[in-house]
């Protein structure tokens, strides 16, 4: 249940604050009544579904998919949105959308429109689901505007999903051979340094056995350094990351990554393109529609393109004139894009090249993946090698001279 935060006053004048559990401002309201005071100011300041820092948990977005499309169908069989919202309260397994589903049915009951009730929990709603209810809720088809963010949401999904699976093994094998190769260095190589003694009295240990052994015998001795120096370094980053100007500079530092980069950049593009055409078919003005979509891309540089040409569409001028100046569109998809603009028939447009572009990108990613794994794996065995050899020529060495 809610807290609600009250200002009122009493049968004398004098002012008075405090709290409350509530399902919603009207009860809040009528239990002052009962009181004998007078609501000035009521405000809604969390529920047990927070988290311990005062933000609202996240839901899971396959979770959200439902959500909507289940709303759809309900409205759609007749069922009246106070009535499907209490169904769909009772049945959801998500404590966290539970209880945000019980919030908006109160708001929803003391008349304020779903979308804007929708607009209050921005980590659970997207700005794109938002406005396109409450463009579904003025035209009248509210039902196709739910199953449409609905379908989009499980689409968006499925697109992290794979982006994630792809490259989950890579990230595995580093992790495993740096740990390995860091083990190796700090606990097996020193255990050499000793047997050694003999052949660096007599100038017969390789150069390179006496750097490995100098590199090992440092991470014995300042390892830890290292690692408070990375854990600074990666708080300094996730503090960094928080300011806009550290977003920018990492959104942009992603870009130059060989090859993964344009790969990124080509799945920010056809995810602003699915969200622009998804936001236009459910008649959302395109000011509005450019707005989201380009924050919806998930890149700065992206974003502030989309900015440039939403001020070319206010003076008058085409959409795909701006984007391909930008240079971080494919010419193929402002060409799409601009034979949408001169047929009117964007909103088709644009999910057809969001679909042709996440196909073309998954190709060139699970490429790029496939020839990742091999090379990780000899980088990783050279470097075991060059360990083990740089151990081994030595000890030759030191068998031959007994």
């Amino acid at each position: 249940m809610p807290t609600f935060a009250y200002t009122a006053r009493d049968l004398t004048g004098k002012q008075i604050n405090g709290t409350l559990e509530a399902n919603g401002e009207r009860e809040v309201a009528a239990i002052l009544s009962e009181r004998s005071l007078f609501p000035v100011d009521v405000k809604d300041v969390g529920s047990p579904a927070q988290s311990v820092f005062g933000r609202r948990k996240k839901v899971k977005g396959q979770t959200m998919a439902v959500f909507y499309s289940q709303l759809a169908s309900l409205l759609r069989a007749g069922v009246p949105m106070i009535r499907s919202l209490n169904v769909l309260a009772e049945q959801s397994t998500d404590p966290v959308l539970k209880e945000v589903i019980a919030e908006i049915r109160n708001r929803v009951e003391d008349g304020e429109p779903i979308g804007d009730s929708m607009a209050r929990f921005p980590r659970i709603f997207s700005e794109m689901a938002c406005n396109m209810v409450r463009a579904g809720t003025e035209g009248g088809f509210l039902e196709d505007a739910l199953d449409r963010v609905g379908t989009f949401t499980e689409l968006q999904e499925d697109l992290k999903g794979r982006t994630v699976s792809a490259l989950a093994y890579p990230i595995f094998l580093f992790s495993v051979g740096t740990v390995v190769l860091s083990a190796l260095l700090v606990f097996f190589v020193p255990k050499f340094d000793m047997l050694f003694e003999r052949l660096r009295k007599t100038g017969q240990m390789p150069y390179a056995t006496e750097l490995l052994l100098a590199f090992s015998n440092f991470l014995q001795s300042y390892g830890w350094i290292i690692l408070v120096v990375i854990a600074i370094g990666l708080i300094f980053m996730r503090v960094k990351l928080q300011t806009e100007a550290g977003k920018a500079l990492f959104d942009r530092a992603k870009l130059k990554i060989p090859v993964l980069g344009s790969i990124l950049m080509n799945l920010a593009v056809a995810r602003f393109c699915r969200v622009l055409g998804t936001l236009l078919g459910n008649g959302v003005p395109i000011l509005k529609s450019l707005e989201i979509s380009g924050t919806a891309a998930g890149n700065r540089l992206l974003r502030d393109s989309v900015s440039d040409a939403t001020e070319n569409i206010k003076s008058g001028e085409s959409l795909a004139a701006p984007l391909r100046a930008s240079g971080h569109f494919p010419p193929s998809v402002v060409e799409m894009i601009s034979v949408g603009e001169e047929s009117n028939s964007l909103d088709t447009v644009l999910p057809d090249i969001a679909d042709s572009l996440e196909k073309t990108t998954f190709r060139r990613l699970d490429l790029f993946v496939r020839l990742l794994e091999p090379i990780m794996l000899l980088v990783m065995a050279i470097l075991v090698l060059g360990v083990v050899l740089a151990l081994l020529v030595p000890v030759l060495k030191s068998s031959t001279t007994l």
